[in-house]
């Protein structure tokens, strides 16, 4: 992912890397090195999981990493990225035919669950070149959905703000903006914020805008009055998570863009889970700082589905924030 995403961004900014293997870009705005700095992150790295055994049977043991709902796992298809290549599997567990009634019942933990990779021993399972330690990715193909601008795929959270990096970017070209950009692509977020935490000290930001998915949740079973998030109705502007509040100049720096531009805004308010966010903004003595997402359903799984106008509108929104922050106005958003 760290390749692709700087191959996409190599031909509009230079491309460095911090020594956890975040990428960070700079985009040199109007005016001189003392401009303010504004960070746009987004992370690279996905939910998936880590072999941790090899069973006698050539059966693959496993750690989860990130957030999982073990209700999606079993018999969905996985790739063991190993030192020969990748591996193909399945997630299996015991067979729900000779399990008694009760037992089938219940949800199954992954603890009991296991990668079959069509071995019958362990040292069938080792020619193939798997090792203890090996990442494990969900195999899900990006595709088209039949309703026009939809799409479907895996790890959406978050390579849809990984895009919107690439398209804000681009989009800047030699367009001279009032501070300058940095955008960087973060690692571990899923595990900890860890690669935020490191990025920022290489950037040091005056203001940051955390690239992100919220959690649409227009499907069956929720009630109207229970759903914040619609997919195709524009990009979340995140009001509180667990880990950050946003500055509230900030946030209505952006809402205010989103009216004037004409762009739908939605609104989140999360109990649980965080974002990079959460580390980024309390870096030194504080960054003030937001986050936006592209709705997805089904995040956290094999296959999400999003529609392209809600990222296309994201970074039309973040493009307008970045013609606003000026020093001045930066200054106003650290002083409220």
């Amino acid at each position: 992912m760290r390749q692709i995403l700087r191959g996409y961004l190599e031909p509009y900014t230079s491309v460095e890397r911090d020594n956890l293997g975040s990428l960070v870009t700079r985009k040199g705005g109007e005016g001189g090195r003392d401009k303010p700095k504004i960070m746009l992150a987004a992370h690279m790295d996905e939910i998936g999981f880590m072999v941790t055994r090899i069973t006698p049977e050539g059966h693959l043991r496993f750690q989860t990493i990130g957030g999982w709902w073990d209700n999606v796992l079993l018999a969905q298809r996985v790739v063991i990225k190993t030192k020969s290549g990748d591996v193909p599997g399945v997630i299996g567990s015991k067979p729900p035919h000779i399990l008694e009634e009760e037992e089938r019942k219940k949800v199954i933990p992954s603890k009991d669950m296991f990668i079959d990779i069509g071995a019958t021993s362990e040292a069938m399972a080792k020619e193939a070149g798997v090792r203890p330690g090996d990442p494990v990715v969900p195999w899900s193909p990006f595709s088209a959905m039949k309703q026009a601008s939809v799409f479907q795929g895996k790890a959406f959270d978050d390579r849809l703000g990984c895009a919107g990096l690439v398209e804000v970017v681009r989009q800047l070209g030699n367009e001279k903006h009032p501070n300058i950009v940095f955008a960087v692509g973060t690692v571990q977020e899923e595990v900890g914020t860890r690669g935020a935490a490191t990025s920022a000290w290489v950037v040091n930001p005056d203001v940051a805008v955390i690239l992100e998915v919220g959690i649409a949740q227009d499907v069956p079973g929720m009630k109207e009055s229970e759903i914040e998030l619609h997919m195709g109705q524009g990009p979340a502007l995140f009001l509180y998570d667990a880990t950050m509040i946003p500055n509230l100049k900030l946030r209505d720096l952006f809402i205010d863009t989103a009216e004037k531009l004409g762009i739908p805004l939605q609104f989140s308010a999360m109990p649980r889970g965080g974002t990079d966010g959460g580390k980024i903004h309390v870096h030194t003595s504080g960054v003030p700082s937001v986050v936006l997402g592209v709705p997805v359903r089904y995040i956290h799984s094999h296959t999400g589905i999003f529609h392209m106008d809600d990222l296309r509108n994201m970074v039309r929104l973040v493009i307008g924030a970045i013609e606003r922050l000026d020093a001045k106005t930066v200054q106003s958003v650290i002083e409220a």
